[in-house]
């Protein structure tokens, strides 16, 4: 069930060429279920009709303090009651400068003054307007008093200047907002998450990988990032969209991805193994391209670094997450892997059965754990299959602790 479902927003537009951005906001919010209320600034209203967000919405546009109308009906103190998340898209350089002096001389601002509920703020503007120091020690403000900021993007403006201002994809709003909804129960972690395949290149044009498309590594990823995580990303080919607010790093071989790792291991409070990393690579790189000819040929293969056994040797109370993908005795080989590895568990899928082989958007697991313990799991999104793997990371973490403490009591 999405985390927006079910959810009451109110969606804050003032005035600025990016409001017709907030007409896909209110439509992607409302097929996510939720129940979207628009509140307009007058400025606003000289860039988008009203009636464009009510028939969006289904719902009357609330624009004035003094509507007597409105006032009977609701109210601006029972309607930011309603809110379980207020979010200001755009927000203009005006908007953003009342709500950190507590100004409320409007319906918006009125509102923002009394909502308990979170509120999100969505800049956009000229960049000039953007970097003023003033602006930028408002949106301080807001921060420290726990608004949540979401950063602009970068690119052409409509002004004809190009810099920081534009308001951010709705997609990416949505991701915002989703995370706003999002349990915390990470946000003391950092995660260390690898996925995509691996190239092992047998000369200039040529490699040795394997079919995996990353989806299960940056469904993980962004997991993470929702749930408060500080997120780096190790990745190979994927030919995926990076998570939004993840720091990505990519790779291209196996040494490539064990350097990048390690240098991040003492950083890491969980690491997850879920890209898939070749076993093997060619003995010598041939330069250039291998020409064909009439001759058979060999190639010699040699042992690539095993990158969770290496880290397993190094777990200093760190949780160690490793991903097998198999074609039969699923069971029996995760966990000779998990001994093997010195891993907390394995995350096992048989890659034979419909729906669950590589490039897939959906797995059938277990997972099994170093106590022995094995969960079967029926047909999930990766996504689904990414919650459950940080609930049982959270469940790892606390019987670490009972048994840590119980130590302590018995020494």
């Amino acid at each position: 069930m999405p985390r927006i479902s079910g959810k009451n927003v109110i969606l804050g537009v003032t005035g600025g060429i990016a409001a017709y951005k907030a007409c896909e906001l209110t439509r992607r919010l409302i097929n996510e279920n939720a129940s979207v209320q628009v509140i307009m600034t007058n400025n606003a209203k000289k860039f988008i009709s009203p009636l464009t967000f009510q028939t969006l919405s289904k719902k009357r546009v609330a624009m004035e303090v003094f509507d007597l109308e409105w006032e009977s009906e609701i109210g601006h103190i029972s309607l930011a009651d309603s809110a379980d998340l207020l979010v200001v898209a755009p927000a203009s350089a005006n908007l953003i400068g009342k709500a950190a002096s507590g100004i409320a001389d409007d319906l918006l601002t009125t509102v923002l003054m009394a909502v308990r509920a979170p509120v999100m703020i969505c800049p956009a503007m000229n960049v000039n307007m953007y970097n003023n120091p003033i602006v930028q020690g408002n949106i301080e403000k807001l921060r420290k008093h726990r608004f949540i900021i979401v950063e602009p993007a970068e690119g052409d403006l409509a002004c004809g200047y190009e810099g920081k201002g534009r308001l951010p994809d709705p997609n990416e709003i949505i991701e915002e907002i989703e995370r706003a909804f999002s349990a915390k129960d990470l946000r003391h972690e950092k995660i260390l998450v690898t996925a995509g395949a691996t190239r092992e290149f047998v000369d200039s044009v040529r490699f040795l990988s394997n079919p995996s498309s990353g989806k299960m590594g940056y469904a993980l990823a962004r997991e993470g990032w929702m749930r408060g995580a500080d997120v780096v990303l190790v990745s190979g080919k994927a030919g995926l969209l990076p998570p939004r607010g993840v720091n990505l790093i990519n790779v291209v071989s196996v040494s490539d991805m064990y350097e990048a790792v390690m240098s991040n291991l003492d950083w890491a409070t969980i690491v997850i193994k879920a890209a898939a990393v070749g076993d093997y690579t060619p003995a010598h790189t041939f330069q250039g391209k291998l020409k064909k000819s009439s001759r058979e040929m060999m190639l010699e293969l040699k042992k690539t670094v095993d990158i969770l056994s290496e880290v397993g040797k190094k777990k200093n109370g760190r949780v160690v997450v490793g991903f097998a993908a198999e074609v039969e005795n699923v069971v029996e080989n995760a966990l000779e892997k998990l001994r093997k590895k010195n891993a907390d568990l394995i995350v096992a899928n048989d890659v034979s059965k419909p729906g669950s082989g590589f490039g897939e958007d959906t797995n059938i697991v277990y997972f099994v754990d170093k106590w022995g313990k094995v969960d079967e799991f029926s047909l999930m999104t990766k996504a689904e299959i990414a919650q459950r793997v940080y609930d049982k990371i959270i469940d790892i973490r606390a019987i670490q602790e009972s048994e840590v403490k119980s130590q302590k009591r018995n020494f």
